[in-house]
């Protein structure tokens, strides 16, 4: 059974009760013809011992029946599942019966003799519902779930990654993540590190914030005792990755003299700390991020490995795990903000199905924290109209995406500033603006 819809309307799956074959027929083909996937059942006993809480779709229900009438099938799938939706159908007789069990919480009631587009209209409506209260369900538990699974997913573009990071991960190989921005290639690498033998090791990111830095050589190569002057002596990123994996992600960043010293390490796995006489020897597994960017594309460090390559494809092109990555977000965005899970909103799981996330896991990841906070339309934790301006919900957002950035960086602001590419000036106004001090976050 799938973990989702996937797309902004559900699948149609029916479960349709009538006693009468000859109405049972003609509804059940009046269903199939709208797509629906449709079970049958002569009798409630029959439609009960198949149902389960779980079940994603409507059950259409005549109210007279032999044996276990409606209203009664109706209160004893109640007990089953209090959310399941399920539509009477009523004879005129029936209506005051049907409409108390509406207010009992039945989904709708049809009365005889009804149009196929009133069926249709009132399944579709239902299972909508269905589908919200079944995915809110699965928010609660992924939110009591304690940790993230590895690469989630259950597209062939998720099996794929899963299948070659096991795989590479068991090896010494140095490897190159390729793809866009957000599709998870930092996550990957940490997870081919912690899933090999260098598992105890150290794990050392290199990233655009430290490539761009103006101590870029000092923080990466260190500097020896014997350099003397003012500066104290101290081991650089590189070599504290001795004996584990090196991981340099935005290689762009770098200039080119420190690029030429970059290549020298990946094809020696020797670094000279500034003012040593001779070159330490590493033992280093190499990882390397790149987007598609045209700078990186013509960087002669990545294919200079020798390494295994693995693509990210965008999410856009992996749309069917949208709902799983959502859920994994917020429920790892409402542990660390200590919030419990709103419930979401038929507009938010439009948004979250149909959207296209060009900016990949990052975006979405955002929109789950927005979720989370209530800043999202439609959710039961948004603001009520003119409780607030959108200048406010925008600010708060902003601060928001500031602040999460910053803990990422610990306070530093050359890797802020690479991270949510924006100049320097403009993350200075930004953090003036929200009060924000980096040196709260070191």
């Amino acid at each position: 059974m799938s973990s989702a819809p996937a797309s902004a309307a559900p699948l149609l799956q029916v479960a349709l009760v009538e006693d009468d074959p000859a109405l049972r027929d003609a509804t059940l083909q009046a269903l199939m013809l709208e797509g629906a996937e449709v079970a049958a059942f002569p009798d409630a006993r029959a439609a009960l011992g198949w149902l389960t809480a779980d079940y994603p779709g409507v059950v259409v229900s005549d109210v007279r029946m032999p044996g276990m009438d409606g209203i009664a099938f109706f209160a004893a799938l109640r007990e089953i599942d209090p959310d399941l939706p399920v539509i009477l159908v009523t004879g005129h007789g029936d209506i005051a019966m049907a409409v108390e069990a509406m207010k009992n919480g039945a989904a709708d009631f049809l009365t005889k003799p009804y149009a196929s587009a009133d069926l249709i209209r009132a399944v579709r409506s239902a299972a909508m519902r269905r589908a919200l209260a079944l995915e809110n369900r699965r928010l609660r538990e992924e939110a009591g779930r304690g940790a993230d699974g590895a690469i989630p997913g259950s597209s062939p573009a998720a099996e794929r990654l899963r299948a070659v990071i096991e795989g590479v991960a068991r090896s010494e190989i140095d490897v190159v993540l390729s793809g866009p921005h957000g599709t998870g290639k930092s996550h990957a690498a940490r997870l081919i590190h912690d899933l090999g033998p260098r598992r105890g090791r150290p794990f050392v990111t290199v990233d655009a914030g430290v490539l761009a830095h103006e101590d870029a050589e000092l923080l990466l190569f260190g500097r020896d005792p014997a350099a003397g002057g003012a500066g104290l002596s101290r081991t650089g990123l590189v070599e504290r990755a001795d004996g584990g994996t090196l991981f340099l992600d935005g290689i762009a960043a770098a200039g080119s003299a420190l690029a030429a010293r970059l290549l020298a390490l990946v094809e020696t796995r020797q670094v000279f700390p500034i003012g040593a006489a001779q070159p330490r020897r590493l033992n280093l597994r190499i990882i390397v991020a790149r987007s598609d960017e045209a700078a990186e594309a013509r960087d002669p460090l990545w294919h200079r490995l020798g390494a295994v390559q693995i693509a990210f494809p965008p999410l856009g092109e992996r749309r069917e795990d949208v709902a799983e990555l959502f859920r994994l977000f917020t429920a790892r965005h409402a542990r660390e903000l200590g919030l419990a899970v709103p419930a979401i909103g038929e507009a938010q799981w439009r948004h979250v199905l149909a959207h296209d996330w060009p900016g990949n896991l990052h975006e979405l990841s955002a929109y789950a924290r927005a979720f989370v906070l209530g800043l999202t339309e439609a959710g039961v934790a948004s603001p009520l109209p003119g409780e607030r301006s959108l200048a406010e919900i925008v600010a708060d957002f902003e601060r928001t995406v500031l602040e999460d950035a910053l803990r990422r960086c610990r306070g530093d602001v050359a890797q802020l500033q690479a991270m949510l590419r924006t100049p320097r000036k403009t993350i200075y106004d930004k953090l003036a603006k929200h009060d924000l001090k980096p040196s709260r976050f070191r």
